[in-house]
């Protein structure tokens, strides 16, 4: 429990790097003040455009690597069987460090490019080329990035059983089938977060007024003011 505990400390210090904010400021703004006030590479991409999103993506996403990174160094000698589950333990940190930033009275982003980093730096090679074909299939069909998220996670859950019922790590044939089931605990918690963050997005969704989103310039209609009105 320990190595696991100290594995989300980490990811959480490593969260706290706030590159969309940091990316905001030096554009002389605080990108919480403009647009859906998140902080994340969303909210930078429709305010600041395409080139400072991609900024904050790949920003977000490394530092996910960062902490895994740190933890590879500290464990992977002893512990190496069960690393991809402290990798996890980690990025769950990095999420909670990015969503909840205490020195930004716990106004982040939602998570998403520090998902990303998860799945490029902490998941197996399948799961990483399931999460990257799901999220920019339904991305690229939909332009709903908050449609994406919900279904990249979903994969993530289907995934994490179906490793378990295929013994991926070999951890039930040494004894610790226990793992899989903490596994798909930590990652039902990470997807739980993410609806919650999520909640006005999905509620924007459900009625048909989600805004969508376009890696080139594209005039966005607020369809529920619209409506209202």
């Amino acid at each position: 429990m320990t190595r696991r505990i100290l594995c989300v400390v980490i990811g959480y210090l490593c969260g706290l790097i706030q590159t969309g904010y940091i990316v905001g400021r030096l554009k002389g703004i605080d990108i919480r003040e403009h647009g859906s006030g998140n902080a994340g590479t969303t909210n930078i991409l429709r305010t600041l455009g395409a080139k400072y999103a991609g900024i904050v993506l790949l920003g977000d996403a490394l530092k996910c690597g960062l902490a895994i990174f740190m933890v590879k160094l500290l464990f992977y000698n002893t512990d190496a069987f069960i690393i991809e589950l402290l990798y996890l333990y980690t990025s769950f940190g990095v999420i909670l460090g990015h969503n909840f930033p205490f020195y930004m009275r716990f106004r982040g982003g939602k998570g998403i490019a520090a998902t990303a980093g998860f799945i490029i730096f902490g998941l197996p090679r399948i799961m990483t080329l399931v999460g990257i074909i799901v999220f920019f299939t339904i991305f690229f069909t939909t332009h709903y990035v908050s449609l994406g998220s919900i279904i990249l996670y979903a994969a993530l859950v289907v995934c994490s059983v179906v490793f378990k019922i295929n013994d991926a790590n070999g951890w039930a044939a040494a004894g610790m089938g226990q793992l899989y089931y903490e596994y798909i605990i930590v990652i039902f918690i990470m997807t739980v977060l993410m609806l919650i963050r999520h909640k006005e997005n999905i509620k924007r969704l459900l009625a048909g007024c989600e805004r969508k989103t376009y890696l080139r310039s594209k005039p966005e209609i607020d369809q529920c003011s619209k409506r209202i009105k």
